[in-house]
């Protein structure tokens, strides 16, 4: 009989590697001394980051965090510049052998880290910062329930985690924070360093105006909006994203990019060339002359509402469809939340496709507003959706595809893309480990 490793050894193993991977990158900020950048929130944790690299890389030795490495151990493979071995023992040696290397060794190091910071736990951040003193802390947005609340008190105790980032803050750094979110702003009192504010808000010093969808041929392709900043006004135009959560990230990241005094007109045509990360609100074609606005990679109930309102607010002469997975990790609020996305969708859809065992509260919630039952159906299976989707689109439909990580929603996408054969670089989860998931 095949031997196989029981649960309790994997647990034993990853915390053993974890302890290890902490060390070393402990170890190897005390030697090479970067300069941090870190970057929290409950929302656009990950478009920041790449944004803010996507406008820094040229000008600075920058390295950031690989995908969403923004846990217990992503952080320290970032730091040691490693990826993940997954279940290959061999490979986690070999990245423990690299850092001891790195330690012992002087090799060529990043002068910045762009670091992604996040908390699946309470004491998640607060361990983080007792070795990682961020010189720059980027605060994005917080919902009223965010992803992770199941394992924490309340709403309020996954704020107060991520504020550890704050407090750690060098009183010689910068905050700098979404000004459309009063939780966040009110953080300016966590800390001693300066701050600069971003949003749409008037009293926000890098502000957003004029945002806009962009179209052609009819159909979505990008979104414009006008920096206004120290009475200078940008265009800045994002193609292949949709929704206000690309904006936010594009202006954290010209936000810094100023605070450390790059150029604003190259940092804007940055941006203009700037993929967004796979599964974040990304437009792409879709068989029979529809779009795809793939939103794959992780749901919140903020988020998912920004998703929905984004597809209500799309002009277009075909059908707007929203697929929708459960949203995972909201505990109590977990019917509630899901029943006000529902809601939410029958007033911007044409059509609903619900995935999930907690997908029926999405249809009570339609039904309840009014949404006919025939433009409401149910799935089990992200990919039988697609499969659904796929004798139902037509020639100017737009499909909205969301659904927290382990629902698996790219492979409703995969089912209706266009281009199938251009998957593995288009969407999330596409390495083999993942993929050899059920």
């Amino acid at each position: 009989m095949k031997y196989r490793p029981t649960d309790n050894m994997k647990s034993i193993a990853r915390n053993i590697i974890a302890n290890i991977l902490e060390a070393e990158a402990k170890l190897v900020l005390k030697k090479y001394k970067p300069k941090v950048i870190a970057i929290t929130g409950s929302v656009g944790k990950t478009s920041t980051k790449d944004a803010i690299f996507a406008v820094v890389e040229k000008s600075l030795v920058a390295r950031k965090t690989a995908k969403s490495f923004n846990s217990e151990i992503g952080l320290p493979l970032t730091i040691l510049g490693r990826g993940n071995a997954w279940s290959n023992p061999f490979l986690w040696l070999s990245t423990i052998f690299h850092g001891l290397l790195l330690v012992l060794i002087r090799e060529h190091y990043p002068k910045w880290l762009v670091l992604e910071v996040g908390a699946d736990k309470p004491g998640d951040i607060a361990r983080v910062t007792k070795w990682l003193v961020p010189n720059v802390a980027v605060i994005t947005r917080f919902g009223d329930v965010p992803v992770h609340v199941e394992f924490f008190k309340s709403p309020a105790e996954v704020f107060e985690e991520k504020t550890e980032l704050v407090k750690a803050l060098q009183p010689t750094g910068m905050l700098i924070v979404n000004a459309d979110d009063e939780r966040v702003l009110a953080l300016r009192d966590k800390t001693k360093a300066k701050s600069i504010t971003y949003g749409f808000s008037e009293s926000a010093m890098f502000r957003a105006t004029n945002m806009k969808i962009a179209y052609e041929g009819g159909l979505p392709v990008g979104t414009t909006f006008k920096l206004e900043y120290d009475g200078n006004v940008f265009p800045v135009n994002m193609s292949g994203v949709l929704g206000v959560q690309p904006v936010y990230s594009a202006l954290a990241a010209l936000a810094l990019g100023v605070h450390l005094k790059l150029n604003i007109v190259d940092m804007v045509g940055a941006l203009a060339a700037y993929e967004s990360p796979a599964g974040r609100m990304r437009v792409i074609p879709a068989l029979k002359g529809a779009t795809i606005i793939d939103d794959t990679y992780n749901a919140s109930p903020i988020a998912a509402a920004a998703a929905v309102e984004v597809l209500g607010g799309i002009k277009t002469k075909g059908k707007k469809i929203a697929v929708l997975g459960d949203m995972l990790e909201l505990g109590k609020f977990t019917m509630e939340e899901h029943k006000k996305l529902g809601a939410l969708a029958a007033k911007n859809a044409d059509l609903i496709l619900a995935v999930g065992p907690r997908a029926k509260y999405i249809i009570e919630g339609a039904l309840e507003n009014d949404m006919s039952e025939k433009n409401l159906i149910e799935f089990d299976d992200a990919r039988v959706a697609g499969k659904h989707l796929e004798s139902v689109i037509g020639e100017g439909d737009v499909i909205l595809i969301k659904g927290s990580q382990s629902m698996r929603m790219e492979r409703t996408v995969e089912e209706i893309m266009a281009h199938p054969e251009n998957a593995g670089t288009l969407l999330v989860r596409q390495e083999d480990e993942w993929k050899a998931k059920a």
